[in-house]
């Protein structure tokens, strides 16, 4: 086991209204702190996701840790081969190198707080999914980023039988 130790000096706070948010409908984003204000301790967003809408497809990541926490709703994550639904209150965690993959569950509406630790920059990966909402560019585009932003998309015949 290593020990990380983040080096940053001040005490890190984002104001709701001061947070960038992308997205709205069934799928917002609001990114709340990259890696660099934490000095790469963690990157951290909330995700907002209308009544059964997908949140990310199956990934995961090499070298973080992923964290949800419900805030509101009920949502069903994938972790493995495993898909689990969390209600509010409830908090998940995904061990590195784990397929993992989460939307709304059907019929309700979800909150969540999600970090990635130790952080990645990730505030340009949102905002490269915004683009991609938008039909700026195309889906392959995200393959191009993948290692930049420790985010490796997979196939998951446990999600799609799921979803």
């Amino acid at each position: 086991m290593s020990l990380f130790v983040p080096e940053f000096d001040e005490t890190v706070l984002v104001r709701d209204a001061d947070a960038e948010t992308l997205g709205a409908g069934p799928f917002a984003v609001k990114l709340l702190a990259d890696s660099s204000a934490s000095g790469g301790a963690l990157s951290t967003v909330r995700v907002t996701l209308g009544e059964g809408a997908d949140g990310a497809k199956p990934h995961l990541h090499r070298n973080s840790a992923e964290m949800f926490f419900l805030l509101d709703g009920e949502a069903e994550l994938l972790s493995g081969d495993d898909v689990v639904t969390a209600e509010r209150g409830d908090l998940v965690i995904v061990p590195p190198g784990r397929a993992h993959a989460f939307a709304a569950a059907p019929g309700s509406t979800a909150d969540l707080l999600i970090v990635i630790t130790p952080g990645v920059e990730r505030f340009d990966y949102f905002r490269h999914l915004q683009r991609i909402r938008l039909g700026e560019v195309g889906p392959q585009s995200l393959l191009e980023v993948q290692e930049l932003y420790d985010n490796h998309f997979l196939r998951s015949p446990a999600w799609e039988g799921r979803r």
